[in-house]
């Protein structure tokens, strides 16, 4: 870090006797809660950014005014930059200093676990409305690498909340007949079950794409929605290690049970 065009003042809780990267106490506080001195930094230094007092583009203070403040070695205080650097508030240049990092929306991230932990409740119902085995029609023969009428197995599923569906599952697995597929799906009923199932356990890879798309009338009928009611739809291939397709399905849900969210730039800390 070089001298700063932001200052290095000191600002927030301070680090009470922290010496060489031990712990620290916070000053506001009534109780004495202790922390590692470089978690006590990127802490501090993270809430000084989220409330602007180092702004995208400025310079952070110098490597030792920071030491001095926070009374660590320049071991402790790389090791908080280095945090800093992975969440992508900051960034290094050589010879140059340390920058605040301004918020790019082609970094924000989103995780499946939001949508999956809204439909993990304990009054949630699965109900396996189908399961067969079906020739291959041409798309899934695609799908799953099979010849045209090789056999799949073709599950549907309806998710319900305290009686009200909301959500479908469709999917076509690659039929062996050393697998008791279609007697395992009966004893389903959970959507942590599902998700096992679906290729949660004993797959290599798994492909998603999330779209947007309109009902069909059966799928319609099943959701209890107009057919061509607009949904998300949550498309899913998962292969084995061998890098063969197992199983090619989709969830339909409604869009009033979607919805992902995630944070650019500094959280406040709590």
């Amino acid at each position: 870090m070089q001298a700063g065009s932001s200052g290095g003042g000191s600002r927030g809780p301070q680090a009470l006797g922290s010496g060489d990267g031990g712990r620290v106490r916070d000053s506001k506080t009534k109780h004495r809660t202790y922390e590692p001195a470089y978690v006590h930094i990127v802490r501090i230094v993270s809430a000084r950014i989220a409330a602007g007092e180092y702004r995208p583009g400025d310079q952070l203070p110098s490597e030792s005014g920071f030491c001095a403040e926070f009374d660590v070695s320049p071991m402790t205080l790389r090791r908080a930059v280095n945090i800093l650097v992975d969440r992508g508030l900051v960034t290094t240049a050589q010879g140059r200093g340390t920058f605040v990092r301004g918020l790019y929306l082609g970094e924000a991230s989103f995780t499946l676990q939001q949508l999956t932990d809204r439909w993990r409740d304990a009054s949630t119902e699965v109900r396996l409305l189908t399961a067969s085995i079906v020739p291959a029609r041409e798309d899934v023969a695609v799908m799953l690498g099979l010849g045209p009428g090789d056999s799949a197995v073709f599950l549907r599923r309806l998710f319900l909340n305290d009686g009200h569906p909301f959500m479908c599952h469709s999917e076509f697995v690659v039929y062996d007949p050393r697998r008791p597929l279609v007697e395992s799906q009966l004893q389903i009923t959970s959507l942590d079950g599902v998700l096992k199932s679906a290729g949660g356990e004993g797959f290599a890879r798994a492909r998603l794409s999330i779209r947007a798309v309109n009902l069909d009338d059966e799928t319609a009928g099943y959701l209890e929605r107009p057919a061509g009611t607009a949904v998300f739809c949550l498309e899913h291939t998962f292969e084995d290690f061998d890098g063969a397709p197992v199983s090619w399905g989709q969830f339909y849900f409604l869009s009033d049970e979607f919805q992902l969210v995630t944070t650019l730039g500094a959280d406040w800390p709590e």
